[in-house]
């Protein structure tokens, strides 16, 4: 479903992403781990259109992101780190301001809407202005907008960055319930997350893939059998390479 080929982006002088490939298939939930500022964001701009890569491309059902941006595209629900919402609106009517760009109209609109708020689990307030919501349930609204069209391919960018321990597993129960029928990547510096939902990880360090595997075979790289312990003895190892070399 998604095929990252060599994704590489400079700003200026300095290589933010450095030749970074790999695939996610139906069913299959990847995460992105890796430390603030390791490339993650911005590898997850470029997969989604949002940023032109330098060099290389990605391939979304058969389309190439950069050659063919708009088909490419009607494939994809993204959930980008600090969603923007529209405060004044209520949850309904965002959803459906959102149905309507998306070009349904009538029944098809109607039907849309409300599969996403049932899927996302808002019925209690979509009546509520975006504005008056707890952080998780202007999260949920942002990933029911990334849903709304039913998307092959769901990417994610911290998608429970700063909510307390219930609302991240409202929506990490959400993740689970639609992994059989899309491909989904997920980017996180949340280590428990990846333990929770993914079925594969890789692990990113200065622009570039230091590790991947199931959870299970990364922990099995350290003799603590812990993924925190990997992800430092990894990301540690990458830096001190990175000092050298420069």
């Amino acid at each position: 479903m998604l095929d990252v080929q060599h994704l590489q982006k400079k700003f200026g002088l300095i290589e933010a992403v450095r030749d970074i490939s790999f695939a996610v298939t139906k069913g299959e939930i990847l995460g992105v781990l890796g430390p603030n500022g390791a490339g993650k964001s911005t590898t997850m701009r470029m997969i989604t259109g949002f940023l032109p890569p330098t060099s290389g491309t990605a391939i979304i059902g058969g389309y190439d992101i950069v050659e063919q941006p708009l088909q490419a595209k009607r494939l994809i629900g993204y959930l980008p780190e600090n969603a923007p919402l529209y405060p004044e609106m209520t949850v309904r009517g965002f959803l459906d301001f959102v149905a309507g760009i998306r070009g349904y109209r009538g029944a098809e609109r109607r039907r849309r809407v409300e599969s996403a708020i049932e899927r996302c689990r808002l019925e209690k307030v979509r009546h509520q202005t975006i504005e008056t919501l707890s952080k998780g349930y202007r999260q949920r609204v942002c990933f029911a907008q990334a849903v709304l069209h039913d998307p092959q391919l769901l990417v994610m960018d911290e998608p429970t960055d700063g909510l307390d321990p219930n609302q991240k597993h409202v929506v990490r129960e959400m993740i689970r319930s639609m992994a059989s029928e899309k491909a989904i990547l997920i980017s996180t510096h949340i280590l428990e997350e990846v333990e929770a939902v993914c079925t594969r990880a890789i692990i990113i360090a200065d622009g570039r893939i230091i590790a991947e595997g199931t959870p299970a075979e990364l922990k099995a790289r350290h003799p603590s059998g812990r993924l925190d312990e990997v992800f430092r003895m990894l990301t540690r190892s990458a830096a001190e390479q990175t000092v050298v070399h420069r």
